[in-house]
């Protein structure tokens, strides 16, 4: 059910950016905010939050790079659904009860399950930002 609740808000970032320019992409909207709040950095983050949590923290590996934020919104939502599938299967190959091999230094380790709630909260934080960015853009809405 976690899977799958976090599967469809993957989704839904790529929806998010449909048929969106480059240009509208890195756009900044809401001047008050940081010049990173765009539609590009958020995939970019989006991108970071799989591959810290799965990856760097539950597996203990180190981190590698992503595209740079440079990159086309195309390059940058395919490098998010190509470490998604890495997060995917990381759930699928381990227990949810399993704890994580790395944590900064301080905090207690989690587990796969808490992960995997944290990153559907932080998904779906950053989907409901994506959601204004795009109305704010060009009047899309919805799904």
């Amino acid at each position: 059910m976690l899977s799958g609740w976090l599967d469809w808000q993957r989704q839904t970032v790529r929806l998010k950016c449909a048929d969106l320019s480059d240009a509208d992409a890195r756009r900044q909207i809401l001047p008050e905010t940081s010049p990173q709040m765009t539609i590009a950095w958020l995939v970019y983050h989006l991108t970071s939050v799989e591959l810290g949590w799965f990856v760097r923290s539950f597996l203990g590996e180190p981190t590698r790079s992503t595209p740079s934020l440079s990159e086309p919104l195309s390059v940058l939502l395919d490098a998010y659904e190509a470490q998604c599938e890495i997060s995917r299967q990381i759930v699928a190959d381990h227990d949810l009860d399993e704890l994580e091999r790395w944590a900064p230094e301080g905090l207690p380790l989690v587990s796969l399950r808490w992960i995997l709630g944290h990153v559907i909260e932080e998904t779906a934080r950053h989907l409901g930002h994506l959601d204004i960015l795009r109305e704010l853009t060009d009047g899309r809405r919805g799904y």
